[in-house]
């Protein structure tokens, strides 16, 4: 079941950013979880643990993120992530955002949900504001930027 996030969650979602490190998720401070725990979605069955996590950052008026996309590895391939995106998506609408972009080093999962790629300088200087924080920051970054337009 796809839900919203709660306060009791955000040490197990921080495990999770934090293992998903090394497969292009940028880790959040604990700290940052707990303040924007109303940005993120996770799959969960039952009372186990979670096996999914997506979040949607708001950037601008118009403009959303979706970030931090990550299922368990014995979860992968069945259309968690996608359903946590779209869930991700749904949230952006009722918000009235115009797009949300994502970056990622994997294109292909976001262009089957209707992102399409677009150049670096596409997305307003704010978004970059973050990448001080990564550990590929700035000669190691492959990330490339994709933007979905909602029509809102």
């Amino acid at each position: 079941m796809i839900r919203k996030a709660s306060i009791k969650e955000v040490p197990e979602i921080w495990r999770m950013l934090h293992d998903f490190a090394d497969c292009d998720v940028l880790p959040r401070p604990m700290a940052d979880l707990y303040s924007q725990v109303r940005e993120y979605f996770v799959y969960r069955e039952d009372q186990g643990p979670i096996i999914g996590v997506a979040g949607l950052h708001v950037f601008w008026e118009d403009l959303g993120e979706i970030r931090s996309v990550a299922v368990l590895p014995d979860f992968q391939k069945k259309g968690i992530g996608s359903r946590l995106v779209e869930k991700c998506i749904k949230e952006a609408e009722s918000l009235g955002l115009k797009k949300v972009f994502a970056l990622t080093t994997r294109p292909q999962f976001f262009e089957r949900l209707g992102f399409r790629q677009v150049p670096n300088d596409d997305l307003p200087r704010i978004i970059w504001s973050e990448c001080k924080d990564c550990l590929k920051f700035p000669d190691k970054c492959n990330e490339i930027p994709m933007i979905l337009d909602l029509g809102s």
